[in-house]
């Protein structure tokens, strides 16, 4: 079984009305990280999920989500 870790960054973004490099710049990532986190390329590690659901007032889990797949 496969497990894949969804994220909700980008609509949190939005519904925050924050641009890509407002989130980077409060996160302390570069912007490029946010596109690749959003696209799904990029797992964050802890502390950068912790401060982004810090961010978006939200628990950590309301960010990111673990997915099973049968693989």
């Amino acid at each position: 079984m496969k497990n894949d870790i969804v994220n909700k960054v980008k609509e949190l973004r939005t519904a925050q009305g924050l641009t890509q490099e407002e989130l980077a710049q409060q996160a302390g990532v570069s912007r490029q990280s946010v596109i690749s986190i959003e696209r799904g390329r990029y797992v964050p590690g802890l502390a950068l999920a912790l401060r982004l659901a810090h961010i978006f007032a939200c628990a950590t889990d309301e960010v990111f989500r673990l997915e099973e797949n049968g693989s």
